[in-house]
């Protein structure tokens, strides 16, 4: 155990050693690293910091400028101790929902920018998730459940990804990513397109790793996009998941084309053909309208898709 640790436990347990919290305690969410501090002066020791999206309860103030909080600091860590009343918003904050989602969308940003701040993809998950949290009823809600379940799972599939099972063709062999939270957002907004952003990335689950020339991979994955479309039509992703299954028909005229069989390959050609045409009908202009007219092209003039590429 270092020894700044055992200086939290202790001033924890020392100063603090009756700090509770309960369902009517003051809570509020920081939209800055904020130091917390054993006593309300900032030349008494620091216990820790408080990061964007943390959470506190508030125990007591002390004049205008101070609160004696009890903070989470990650993991099961809750410690006790004293915070300048700056940054910090409660369900009362005028705009509260715009704030904690705009610094949300602030801790995203930088986290898709090369070299930008450490751990601003986990700020933003915790920003989102309280937006829902405390204003319930913000036009905004239903979004921020989404993107904070979205950043999860996307930090799940990087998880999975570096496993050494990640290659395995049976999907139930790999690490399977966290459900509960997507399926929340489908169970609370249903009918929107955020239960339908959920729904389509639950899909993740159920896709092989490597397909080992198996050709049941794609062509149950074939299935599973071909449903979501029909299922989710006005969905913002149904356009991909057609070219999805358009392309996964594709990859099976070279996988059946290896295995000889002649009927199988036609077959997935027109399949292929097929789902492809329907994406610019549906969704004329979108991306995918103009990546399914790439791959018509390919398909038409007999150019593979998949695997080995050149004559």
């Amino acid at each position: 155990m270092t020894r700044a640790l055992v200086c939290v436990l202790l001033a924890t347990t020392y100063f603090f050693p009756n700090a509770r919290a309960d369902e009517n305690t003051e809570r509020a969410v920081s939209v800055r690293e904020a130091n917390l501090y054993v006593s309300p002066d900032t030349s008494s020791q620091k216990l820790g910091v408080i990061e964007r999206g943390r959470e506190v309860a508030v125990l007591e103030h002390s004049g205008q400028q101070w609160l004696h909080v009890l903070a989470s600091l990650g993991g099961e860590r809750e410690v006790s101790g004293w915070v300048f009343d700056k940054g910090l918003v409660r369900k009362t904050t005028p705009n509260g929902d715009q704030i904690l989602f705009g610094e949300g969308a602030d801790s995203e940003s930088e986290a898709s920018r090369r070299g930008g701040r450490r751990g601003a993809d986990k700020d933003a998950l915790r920003l989102y998730y309280r937006v829902a949290e405390y204003f319930p009823n913000s036009p905004l809600a239903g979004e921020a459940a989404y993107r904070s379940a979205d950043i999860a799972w996307q930090l799940d599939v990087e998880d999975m990804r570096r496993r050494p099972s990640a290659q395995e063709k049976d999907p139930y062999m790999r690490h399977q990513m966290d459900e509960e939270q997507m399926r929340k957002v489908m169970k609370k907004y249903p009918n929107t397109k955020w239960a339908d952003l959920a729904a389509f990335d639950l899909i993740d689950n159920k896709l092989c790793g490597d397909w080992q020339g198996d050709p049941k991979c794609p062509e149950k994955e074939t299935s599973l996009y071909e449903k979501y479309a029909a299922d989710h039509p006005q969905s913002p992703k149904a356009a991909e998941a057609l070219y999805d299954a358009a392309w996964r028909q594709s990859a099976l005229i070279e996988i059946y084309r290896e295995r000889q069989d002649q009927k199988k390959q036609e077959e997935s050609r027109a399949h292929a053909i097929q789902l492809a045409q329907r994406i610019p009908q549906q969704f004329a202009n979108s991306d995918f309208a103009y990546r399914a007219q790439r791959l018509l092209y390919p398909l038409h003039q007999k150019i593979p898709t998949y695997g080995n590429v050149t004559d």
